[in-house]
C-alpha cells in the first residue's frame, strides 16, 4: 500500500502497480474517482474501465465512501496533475449515505464545519491546517533539540497560580453541593484529594524554571488551560503550550532563542507544507476579496511568512513604542480603539500598527512598566535596555507578529531573592504558597529567562485562518465541550 503523496511525487512509481487507498471526493462522467488519503492536499486521479465495473459498486463511489483501489500508474492524459491511475481492481471499505454526509462537494461554512468537528478533518481547509500543525509541532521539538534543550513534562495540576489571573478550573473530588467545611465555614481543602485547593494549570513556567536550575535548558510543551469566559476568535479554555527556560540566559538571549525559534518553523513549514500553503494562501485572498479596502491585508500568506523569515526582527523598548504611537496618524486622527499612554498595555491595533506600518517587520518590545507585568520578571535598573524613568519597568519581552500582534511573551527571570519577595509582597502573591520556587533563589540562583509561546497562536499565524478555533481539533470553549 502506497500513500497518494508517495504515488504523486515518486517518479520511479510511473509505468508500475501499486495499490492505493482513501476517501473519495468526487466521482464524475461515471469514471474518474479523485482520491485522497490525508497524506496531501492533492487527489490523485483513478480511472476505472466502465466495462469491469458494474453500475451497482459505481453507485456507491460518493462523496466520502472509502475505496481501495489497484492499478497502473501512468502519465496523467488530462492536465494538473502529472500521473493518475489506470484501475485494475477496485473494492469499495465502506460506504457513505450521500443523503445523509453533512460533508458534501460544496463551500461550507466554518461555523458549520465546527459543528460538524467530527468530520471537519476531510476538508482541504482542515486537512492543510492539521498537517501545518503536525509540521509546527515537529519543528518545536527539532529547534529544541538542536539548541541542546530538554524537553520537561510540566504537572498539568497544579496548587499554584503561575499567572495570578485566578481564571483556573479547580481539580476536586469533594462534594459540590456539600463540601466538608473548617471552624471558619470555608471549604476545608484539606480533606480533598491533593490535601490542597488545586487547578488545572495555566502555565508550567514556575516547574520548568525549577528544573532549568539544574539541567541548563528545558522546554515544555504541553495542554494548559484557563477558564476564562471569553467567546473571542482568540481564546480558547484548552490550548497547548511551549515554554523554554534557561539558566545563564539573559534578555537578549531570551529575544535571540524566540526569533530563532519563529524562523526555524517558519522555514519547515515553507519547506515542507508548500502545497497546503498555497490552498490556504488561496483561500485567505478569496476571503480578503469580502472585506472593505482599508482592512485588507497588504500581503498574502505566502508573502507574509517569507517577510517574517527575512527581516531581522526590530527590537524596541516600551518607552520607543509609546512615543511612536503618540506620533501616528491613527492616535492624531482618534482612529485608535484603545487609549494610547504610559503606563497602559499595548492593543492588538497598537501591535499591528508597529509591525506592519512603522517597522514593516516583526518588533520585540521591552521594558513594560511593572504593574502590567507578573510578578516573576526582573526589575530593570538604570543602563538596563528597557529602563525608564516614567516609573518602574520589567526585563519582559514580547515578540510582535503581522496580522495577529502579540505571538511569544517572555521574560529575564528575577533571580535576586530580596527583590523578588518584595515583588510578591507588592503583587499580593503568598510567599508561603511558593515556598519551593523561592528556594530556588535561596540555593544557587542564577540569571535565567524564558519565554511562552502558543501552539495555536502560531498555528494561527501560518495558516492564515481567522479564529483560534479552527486551528484545534477539538476547541473547548464557555459552554462547548461536545466532541
Amino acid at each position: 500500500m502506497n500513500s497518494i503523496k508517495f504515488a504523486l511525487d515518486e517518479e520511479s512509481l510511473t509505468n508500475t502497480t501499486i495499490t492505493v487507498a482513501g476517501w473519495v471526493r468526487t466521482f464524475r462522467n461515471d469514471r474518474f474517482i479523485a482520491l485522497n488519503d490525508g497524506s496531501t492536499i492533492r487527489n490523485l486521479q483513478c480511472v476505472i474501465d466502465q466495462q469491469e465495473v458494474d453500475a451497482e459498486t459505481r453507485a456507491r463511489f460518493t462523496t466520502g465512501a472509502s475505496v481501495q483501489c489497484t492499478g497502473e500508474l501512468i502519465p496523467s492524459q488530462g492536465g494538473g496533475q502529472r500521473v493518475e491511475m489506470k484501475v485494475t481492481a477496485v473494492e469499495v471499505l465502506g460506504d457513505c449515505p450521500a443523503d445523509k454526509y453533512p460533508i458534501q462537494p460544496k463551500k461550507h461554512s466554518l461555523e458549520f464545519l465546527r459543528e460538524n468537528a467530527h468530520l471537519r478533518f476531510r476538508t482541504n481547509t482542515y486537512s492543510a491546517v492539521f498537517r501545518m500543525r503536525h509540521q509546527v509541532s515537529f519543528g518545536i521539538h527539532e529547534y529544541f533539540d538542536k539548541e541542546g534543550y530538554n524537553y520537561f513534562h510540566a504537572p498539568i495540576i497544579t496548587a499554584s497560580d503561575a499567572e495570578g489571573a485566578g481564571e483556573m478550573f479547580r481539580v476536586s473530588t469533594l462534594d459540590a453541593k456539600q463540601p466538608p467545611l473548617n471552624e471558619a465555614g470555608e471549604v476545608d481543602f484539606k480533606e480533598d484529594f491533593f490535601g490542597a485547593e488545586s487547578h488545572l494549570t495555566v502555565s508550567g513556567q514556575l516547574q520548568a524554571e525549577t528544573a532549568a536550575l539544574a539541567l541548563g535548558k528545558v522546554y515544555t510543551f504541553g495542554p494548559t488551560f484557563r477558564a476564562e469566559n471569553s467567546n473571542t476568535t482568540r481564546h480558547l479554555a484548552e490550548f497547548w503550550m511551549i515554554e523554554p527556560e534557561a539558566a545563564f540566559m539573559d534578555l537578549k538571549g531570551d529575544m535571540d532563542l524566540a526569533e530563532g525559534l519563529c524562523k526555524h518553523l517558519i522555514a519547515r513549514v515553507l519547506n515542507s507544507s508548500m502545497d497546503d500553503l498555497q490552498f490556504l494562501d488561496a483561500r485567505l485572498a478569496e476571503e480578503e476579496k469580502s472585506k472593505p479596502q482599508d482592512q485588507r491585508s497588504e500581503m498574502g500568506l505566502v508573502d507574509r511568512l517569507k517577510f517574517v523569515l527575512e527581516n531581522p526582527f526590530e527590537r524596541i523598548t516600551y518607552d520607543d513604542a509609546i512615543n511612536i504611537l503618540l506620533r501616528s496618524k491613527p492616535y492624531q486622527k482618534k482612529k485608535f480603539q484603545f487609549p494610547v499612554e504610559w503606563g497602559v498595555d499595548l492593543q492588538s491595533e497598537h501591535e499591528r500598527y508597529l509591525v506592519e506600518k512603522h517597522f514593516k517587520k516583526p518588533v520585540i518590545v521591552t521594558g513594560y512598566p511593572a504593574k502590567i507585568k507578573a510578578f516573576y520578571m526582573r526589575t530593570n535598573a538604570p543602563g538596563d535596555f528597557g529602563y525608564s524613568d516614567k516609573g518602574k519597568t520589567v526585563a519582559a519581552m514580547d515578540v510582535l507578529f503581522p496580522g495577529i500582534g502579540e505571538i511569544i511573551g517572555g521574560s529575564q527571570r528575577e533571580e535576586r531573592l530580596d527583590v523578588l519577595e518584595a515583588r510578591m509582597d507588592e503583587m499580593g502573591v503568598p510567599k508561603e504558597e511558593l515556598w519551593w520556587y523561592l528556594d530556588t533563589r535561596r540555593f544557587g540562583t542564577v540569571p535565567h529567562a524564558g519565554f511562552g509561546l502558543g501552539l495555536e497562536r502560531f498555528v494561527l499565524f501560518v495558516t492564515g485562518m481567522g479564529n483560534i478555533r479552527d486551528v484545534i481539533p477539538y476547541p473547548r470553549t464557555p459552554g462547548s465541550a461536545e466532541f
